[in-house]
């Protein structure tokens, strides 16, 4: 057994302590520690657009793709066939005129977007997109082409839509009606 489990604790060594070190002040007090920045707030709507992003990409994906030298048509089942032949025959005027070339797909998604929105607003009943003919574009399909066909079929307000005829841009335009603002 060593010598100190055989002593009990002494006062007079603290005493002996307090006696060597002498009198101390008190420090003044530290300012607290910085504290770890708190987690940046989630952002369910980013995310959210983000995953209804990816889904219209994949929805791009899905389907036939059209070629460069395809027509592009569509019409709502409550849109006459005539309406449509008249479209494809230019016999309406295009009130407005929104020109994708140099975009990129994010670029084009977003333009195409804003000038339906503000055509719709504005009261125009139709509109030339053009998205040209995908001469500079993948190897497997004209990418502009495909985004504006597969976004177009997905808006409610475009009640139909037909390649221009070949003096307004041909395969590489397209014209869309749209529903009147109400």
């Amino acid at each position: 057994m060593s010598r100190r489990d055989q002593d009990p604790p002494d006062d007079d060594d603290a005493a002996l302590f307090r006696a060597a070190i002498g009198p101390v002040r008190e420090l003044p007090s530290a300012p607290p520690p910085p504290q770890a920045p708190r987690p940046r707030p989630v952002t369910r709507m980013a995310e959210r657009d983000d995953a209804e992003a990816r889904s219209e990409f994949r929805q791009l994906l899905d389907g036939p793709l059209l070629q460069a030298g395809d027509a592009m048509q569509y019409r709502r089942d409550d849109v006459p066939a005539r309406v449509l032949r008249r479209l494809g025959r230019g016999e309406y005027a295009a009130q407005e005129e929104l020109d994708l070339h140099h975009a990129d797909v994010a670029q084009a998604t977003a333009l195409l977007r804003l000038f339906l929105r503000d055509a719709v607003d504005a009261g125009v009943g139709c509109v030339r997109i053009v998205h040209g003919k995908g001469m500079n574009s993948s190897p497997d399909a004209p990418v502009l082409k495909n985004v504006v066909d597969r976004l177009l079929r997905q808006r409610g307000d475009v009640l139909a839509f037909h390649s221009a005829p070949g003096a307004q841009g041909g395969t590489g335009a397209v014209l869309v009606l749209l529903r009147p603002r109400r």
